[in-house]
Formats: structure tokens, sequence, C-alpha cells
């Protein structure tokens, strides 16, 4: 078996192949914007591999990850941006100057020493590149999930101290906005209901974070659970030759519990 080494290094001959002249008409007419649907689904994929604990799948699907990292940096190339190889040499360089107490006499013994070592190296770079006046949140992508960018802004905010005590705060907070959302209802327009409902869930991200929970990674969890169960649901009407939409919610709900019985 050939080492990683090797092993990109023919990851990258072979997309240079399908983008050259003599290669794939599809892959030739991909742009860096037309790449980026491909890489949030492949990223998508690679997390239900995880969650799923699907290690054959979890190994074919960081592949196709790195492919569309191949692939934009191949991209990249062809218009004399940067290399492949300029962003493996920018990541080895962050990785061992983000980690001074491994590769540098820096002691950090615990995991939170290492973030704020962290964070206090993210600040002097961004300094170094003329970059330390921007607004704390300007760092945070805002195309990112909406569950993952609220954990960002908030956990970032938290860092200069604007933040609660405790959790019990944050669901005194919490139960504030549930009593603002029920008066909406008596009236309000949609404006103002979709106000209320992103304070709720926004709310509800710094609950998971008092509670070192991942917000995006708990939903989709539960998102899971849902479709297992549903789909139980749904095969057992079938195999009673009931359609899904003849069922009463009665019927439903049984089975529904039976499904978080197995």
């Amino acid at each position: 078996m050939p080492s990683p080494g090797e092993g990109f290094q023919r990851l990258v001959e072979i997309m240079a192949r399908l983008r050259s002249p003599a290669g794939c008409p599809w892959d030739r007419e991909q742009t860096l914007d037309t790449i980026k649907p491909y890489l949030l689904e492949e990223t998508y994929e690679v997390l239900e591999a995880v969650d799923a604990r699907d290690w054959p799948a979890l190994a074919e699907e960081l592949g196709d990850l790195l492919l569309e990292v191949v692939f934009l940096a191949q991209i990249a190339s062809e218009e004399k941006r940067f290399t492949v190889s300029d962003s493996l040499e920018l990541i080895h360089e962050k990785l061992v100057r983000r980690h001074p107490h491994v590769f540098g006499a820096a002691q950090a013994d615990t995991p939170a020493e290492v973030k704020r070592r962290w964070d206090q190296i993210k600040a002097a770079e961004r300094e170094s590149k003329g970059r330390g006046g921007e607004a704390l949140l300007d760092a945070v992508p805002r195309n990112l999930p909406a569950l993952v960018e609220a954990a960002q802004v908030a956990g970032r905010a938290a860092e200069v101290g604007f933040d609660w005590q405790n959790a019990d705060q944050v669901l005194d907070k919490l139960a504030e906005e549930l009593s603002e959302l029920a008066e909406a209802r008596q009236g309000a327009g949609q404006e103002a209901l979709e106000s209320e409902i992103g304070d709720l869930l926004f709310v509800l991200v710094n609950v998971a974070r008092f509670l070192k929970v991942d917000p995006e990674q708990a939903l989709r969890k539960t998102n899971r659970r849902f479709r297992e169960r549903f789909g139980y649901l749904e095969r057992q009407l079938a195999a009673r030759g009931k359609p899904l939409r003849e069922a009463t919610l009665e019927e439903m709900e049984a089975l529904w519990q039976e499904a978080k019985r197995q």
C-alpha cells in the first residue's frame, strides 16, 4: 500500500489530468463557485458517517472530501493564485506555531490552557496581518449554518465577558423568550413571530453552550432519530396494508411509542 504522501500525490496528479485538455469535459468546466455545493455536500456526508460510526463509509467520504479540496486547489493553481503545496505548507506552519507547548518550550497542561493560548496566538496572527482592529465577530463567517454561527458568535462574545454567569440564568432567559413568543402569537405580524423564534433559538444555542453540547450535532442526531422512528412507523403501517395518509393520529402515535422502545 502506498504511503499517505504517495497517495496524496497520486490524487493531485489525477485531478491535474482530469482538468487537462485531454481530460474530462465536466471537470474542465468547473469553477471555484460551482464546486462549493459539492464541498458542502461532502462535508455533511462525512458528518453523517461519523454519527453512524460507519467506518467503511467514513473512509470513503473522507476521500471524497479530500477530492473537493484538491479540486479547488487545482483550479486556483491554474489561475496562478496558489498551489496545493502552498496550502500544505501553510497548515504545517500554523499547526507548529499554534502548538508551542508541543513544538516549543511553552507549557499548557489542560485543554483550557491550550484553548486560551490558541486564541492569543490567533489574535497575534490577525494583528500581524493588519486585521487587529477588526470587529470581534467579523472573524465568524456569515455563511455558516445558522446554529453553528450562533454558537460561534455567542462564544466569542462570552470570551470578552458578555455572557450569563451560569446555565440557570440562561434557562431563565429561555422562559422569558417563550413568554414573549406566546405574547407575539396574540396578533403580532409574521415578522415579529420570526424575530421571537430567532431569539428563542439563539437562547437555546446558549443553553447548549453552557451545558457543553454542540447544538448542530444535537439537532442532527435528533433528526436522525426522527427519521428512524418515522420510518419504522411507515413500515409497520405498510405491513398492515394501510397507506400512511389513511392512518389516524392515535395509530401513528402508538407506533411511534413502539419505535422508541425498539
